[in-house]
Parts: C-alpha cells; sequence; structure tokens
C-alpha cells in the first residue's frame, strides 16, 4: 500500500519549491492533495502536473497570512474531498536580504512574521477540529536550521523560525489527546531559486541554485557527491505526513546533513571598519 493512501493533505506554498516537490511525490503516494499557493495561476499548474502523473490534486489560492484565506483551504478539502488528515504548512518569505538589522524595515519585519508564525498559527487553529472528527491527523511544518543556530543576516527569518520551534513543542502536547501529531522540518540547503526571487517570478529549475555546487565548501561534515535537493527535505516531510511516524509528535527535525552538529557553520562575519 502507498504510504499516504486516502489520506487528503494540503500543501501551503504549493506551486514552486519545496511544496510543489512535496504535493507531487505526495500524490504519488496515494494522498489527495489540495495545492494552496498565495499565486494561483502557479498552484494550479502544480495541481496540473499532479494530475499529468496521474494523482488528484485541487489547486486554491491562499495567502496564509490572512485567517479567511486559511480557513477557506481547509474549507475546501473537505468539500471537495471530505476530510483532512495532513496539513503541511510550508508558505513561507525570507525578507530582503543584504539589509543591516538597523535598518530592516517594520513592514518587512511584519510580512515576515505574518507568513511564517502566523500562517501555521492559522493551519494549526483550523486544522484541528476536521482532524479530530477523523480519529487524528498529522501537522507538518517547514520551519529551518536557522531556528537552530545562527545565519548570516537572517535574525528575522530565525526569529520566526524559532517561534514555530516553541510553537511544535508546546502545541504537541495539548493535540496529542485527539491523536493529532505536530512536527517540523529545519531544512538547510536544497532550496529553490524561487525562494529569494521576487513573487511572481517565472518557475526556475527547482535545484538551480546548486548546480555547480562544491562539498568542500559544505557546512554539513556529511560530504557527498551531489548537493542537498527538495525531494531530500520532501521525503522527510512524507515520512512525518504518514503514519510510519504514528508515535512521534513535538519534533523539530534537521535536514542539514549534520550541518548543526557545527555550530554556526559559517566563517565569522568580517569586523565592521571603525
Amino acid at each position: 500500500m502507498k504510504r499516504l493512501e486516502s489520506k487528503v493533505v494540503v500543501v501551503t506554498g504549493g506551486g514552486s519549491g519545496l511544496g510543489r516537490t512535496s504535493a507531487l511525490l505526495f500524490a504519488a503516494e496515494g494522498a489527495r492533495v489540495v495545492i494552496a499557493d498565495i499565486d494561483g495561476a502557479r498552484a494550479e499548474a502544480a495541481a496540473q502536473a499532479v494530475r499529468d502523473q496521474g494523482g488528484d490534486a485541487t489547486a486554491v489560492a491562499v495567502d496564509v497570512s490572512k485567517e479567511q484565506d486559511v480557513v477557506q483551504c481547509v474549507d475546501t478539502a473537505l468539500s471537495v474531498y471530505g476530510r483532512l488528515d495532513v496539513y503541511f504548512s510550508n508558505a513561507g518569505v525570507r525578507g530582503p536580504k543584504g539589509v543591516e538589522f538597523e535598518d530592516f524595515p517594520e513592514s518587512a519585519w511584519r510580512q515576515v512574521i505574518d507568513v511564517n508564525l502566523m500562517g501555521t498559527f492559522f493551519a494549526c487553529k483550523h486544522s484541528i477540529k476536521p482532524m479530530r472528527e477523523a480519529g487524528g491527523g498529522s501537522i507538518v511544518v517547514s520551519s529551518s536550521a536557522a531556528a537552530l543556530r545562527w545565519y548570516p543576516e537572517a535574525a528575522v527569518y530565525a526569529a520566526s523560525k524559532g517561534g514555530l520551534t516553541a510553537l511544535v513543542t508546546s502545541l504537541a502536547v495539548d493535540l496529542g489527546k485527539w491523536n493529532i501529531r505536530i512536527n517540523a522540518i529545519c531544512s538547510s540547503g536544497g532550496m529553490s531559486k524561487n525562494f529569494n526571487l521576487p513573487p511572481g517570478a517565472p518557475l526556475v529549475d527547482e535545484d538551480e541554485l546548486y548546480r555547480n555546487w562544491d562539498p568542500s565548501q559544505s557546512t554539513a561534515p556529511l560530504v557527498r557527491p551531489e548537493p542537498p535537493r527538495l525531494i531530500d527535505h520532501a521525503r522527510l516531510a512524507l515520512f512525518l505526513a504518514s503514519d510510519e511516524s504514528s508515535y512521534l509528535t513535538g519534533l523539530n527535525i534537521p535536514s542539514d546533513g549534520g550541518a548543526t552538529c557545527r555550530g554556526a557553520g559559517f566563517p565569522a562575519p568580517a569586523a565592521a571598519a571603525k
């Protein structure tokens, strides 16, 4: 039997990157998938890719920072498929790069927190009732290794992901009585180039950032002849979504080749000029 046979799964940020890769993988494992993305056309393209491989998918345009959009997303799963078994809260933003913290705009801070942290809050809040009625379920959160160690110029992003770490740890205890599990993937590397491109940018090669990857420059102790890829993280999401992980909850699992074992793992920043 396929690992997600007959399960209904919502994937946010499903139009590109890890979300799209995961949606295709989940569908190949038997899931009926609701693909949510702020870009409705991109969500529909991903859903069509699932259908092209023989799967069942429905697309919905969702801004996860808006509670009513998340309600609509859950309602779509219930109206189309009649239940909700898994919610992969994957949509996320990084915020502007190359901006000193003292110059970081309040509007950008609020966007990062609203999408990354509030979006998952809404996901959990509105998944509980249908999962409870189904006898249980699994919430999978896309966090980051930045929540566990220092990343350069990523303090705001790390703060949002650190909030997810605490949410997962605490909420796991509260939801256990309903057989609802929640776990997070703390990934590093293997991200789609689209993650760092402006909204609406054309979809690029999902693993393009690592085409010229040099294993000797990896922050992970595990040196491999190929780079980390989206599928590496998607396979962990699949495991956490499936009944194979039925006794796991409250975990924030690094998916980083062991990079967090090395602490910061990056060269120290250069001293500022006096």
